[in-house]
């Protein structure tokens, strides 16, 4: 997605995260946990990894057809597509059509409202409004054949507090849990640039306390880079990443810049490495700058050289 709030949000020093919220125990149970990850059978060095490569639909060109976008993606390479929330029906019955003609997969939602109207408000008005669209995002996954709708779960701000962030957020999305069950629906919870979840034993543990398998992780390769490594936060995080966005970052003297897949400090030996140690074989979503189908073409076998490691 090509916001500001996702893309722009953070443009000064991100900061160390206070622990607020986590018991010693939490730490002590996602540490124990961490050996046990790490020991799962891996894949054949050699053997490309099995994953899905995906596509965010706002990544093919806006002035086709969902139809015409569907095929897109289909013919450059992509196996399946992340939409975003579409509270109009008409439209959500058109992308769900698209997408069956195409013979792509819609595998997930990537709820819209969170920014905005985040779950850590103190304004109950502004919550309401945050859950009404994880709600929406969760009925159009399920109409769409999808099995995970990203959230991200909290926004701090002068106004939230480190702490209230983590305890208003699990209240709300425990709200959520009832209708996620029912409908099979995995909550996937993304670490992004909203001062929040800043190291992958706080998200791991985070996700632990709901003691749900409806709430597990949505990992984001690129947005951990300013303070963190990408390949400890999937050994970290392990069994419980349900999702993946792909991304790269490159640091500048003057800042930084989000550039394609390969351009940017992402060690992606080392990714797929740790993908590869976890048994990952979900699907990973290009999360990209908007392109035409050459493009397009190109980003997926930068997909399949640096992700999944085909020669």
């Amino acid at each position: 997605m090509h916001t500001p709030s996702r893309r722009e949000f953070l443009k000064s020093t991100v900061t160390t995260a206070c622990s607020a919220g986590l018991t010693a125990c939490g730490f002590g149970e996602v540490l124990a946990a961490s050996p046990a990850s790490r020991s799962t059978l891996r894949m054949p060095p050699s053997a490309p990894l099995p994953i899905k490569k995906g596509v965010l639909l706002d990544m093919l060109p806006a002035k086709l057809s969902y139809a015409d976008r569907m095929k897109m993606a289909r013919d450059v390479g992509f196996d399946v597509i992340q939409a975003l929330t579409t509270p109009d029906q008409r439209e959500a019955e058109e992308i769900k059509k698209a997408a069956a003609a195409a013979n792509v997969r819609i595998d997930s939602v990537m709820n819209m409202d969170h920014w905005k109207y985040p779950l850590s408000s103190s304004d109950a008005a502004v919550v309401e409004k945050s859950l009404a669209g994880m709600r929406t995002s969760l009925h159009n996954a399920k109409l769409w054949g999808s099995d995970a709708v990203l959230l991200v779960p909290a926004v701090l701000n002068p106004q939230t507090s480190y702490r209230e962030a983590w305890s208003r957020s699990q209240k709300e999305i425990r709200k959520l849990l009832p209708l996620a069950e029912e409908l099979k629906i995995v909550i996937a919870i993304e670490e992004v640039w909203n001062k929040f979840l800043l190291s992958p034993l706080e998200m791991a543990a985070y996700i632990k306390e709901f003691k749900s398998p409806w709430i597990q992780a949505w990992f984001d390769v690129g947005n951990v880079l300013l303070y963190g490594y990408p390949q400890d936060w999937i050994r970290t995080l392990g069994k419980s990443i349900v999702k993946v966005h792909l991304k790269d970052f490159k640091r500048k003297e003057d800042g930084y810049e989000w550039v394609n897949l390969g351009d940017g400090d992402v060690d992606w030996e080392a990714v797929r490495e740790a993908f590869r140690e976890i048994g990952y074989a979900g699907s990973a979503i290009t999360e990209l700058k908007a392109g035409d189908e050459s493009y397009l073409r190109d980003v997926s076998r930068r997909v399949d050289r640096l992700v999944l490691g085909h020669p």
